[in-house]
């Protein structure tokens, strides 16, 4: 009988596990797989803030099946029909960007549950159900869902115990830069009212028996955010890795050149 693996990132996030990934957004199966051989616990395909498309997701997703690691997937907007068509291709962890209600939270579970528990369409064979060949597939989808909501903003701090609280709702993540925008610090994430906020958020999930998850900018940052509280800890992106790597690399042989040149 065919079988899913289960969902390791959600059952850790329920038992306050460490979970430490990267943001992908290169848009490329190579590089993500390049990265996927590192251990990471988790990889985010990002969509929101690069040229992701369902092709380039699902190249990654069949790639990223002979490793041991949960992808997730960040949609560019919360859309029942883009959730739908992520599902049944085999996503299994969402992050839904800038929610700031319990009633956009909820919408956002019915979305990923089947009638009559929901509103998510119903497909005989997709990816999803391996075509088929989990015949309970249906029945048992929700145990394997992980529905993560992202704070990024003012009102969604405001509202994050209701937001959290939410039945179905697995989990929340929060983005610094658009956080520090939305409460006047543009471009400023490590403005000390920011910070604060940021330090205030773990023990609110914690209350709810949940767990909470950010993009760290630094090695600094994981280790603050993780004394925190914060459970699963982005450290940083692909595309953010090959510009530093990039940069350091040419910096210093340049400055051998240079040198050379004056002798």
């Amino acid at each position: 009988m065919t079988t899913l693996k289960p969902n390791a990132l959600k059952a850790a996030l329920y038992n306050r596990k460490i979970q430490l990934g990267l943001w992908c957004a290169l848009s490329s199966s190579y590089s993500t797989e390049i990265v996927a051989g590192s251990g990471y616990d988790w990889l985010t395909l990002d969509m929101e803030h690069s040229p992701n498309d369902m092709h380039t997701v699902l190249t990654q997703l069949q790639m990223l099946g002979a490793y041991n690691l949960e992808p997730a997937v960040r949609l560019v907007k919360f859309d029942k029909d883009l959730v739908k068509q992520y599902l049944d291709m085999g996503v299994r962890t969402l992050i839904l960007p800038n929610v700031e209600s319990a009633a956009q939270a909820g919408e956002i579970v019915l979305s990923t549950r089947y009638p009559h528990r929901g509103v998510r369409g119903v497909a005989g064979q997709q990816r999803a159900n391996r075509w088929g060949r989990i015949a309970n597939y249906a029945q048992t989808a929700d145990e394997q869902i992980c529905v993560l909501v992202q704070i990024e903003s003012a009102p969604g701090v405001n509202q994050f115990d209701a937001i959290i609280g939410t039945e179905g709702i697995d989990g929340a993540f929060v983005g610094p830069n658009d956080l520090a925008a939305s409460m006047g610090f543009l471009g400023q994430q490590h403005h000390s009212d920011v910070q604060k906020t940021i330090q205030s958020l773990p023990a609110v999930a914690a209350k709810h028996g949940k767990s909470i998850g950010i993009l760290a900018a630094s090695e600094a940052d994981v280790q603050r955010y993780i004394e925190w509280g914060y459970k699963m800890v982005g450290l940083g992106s692909d595309q953010g890795l090959l510009a530093k790597a990039s940069d350091t690399l040419l910096s210093n042989c340049r400055q051998f050149a240079q040198q050379h040149a004056r002798e």
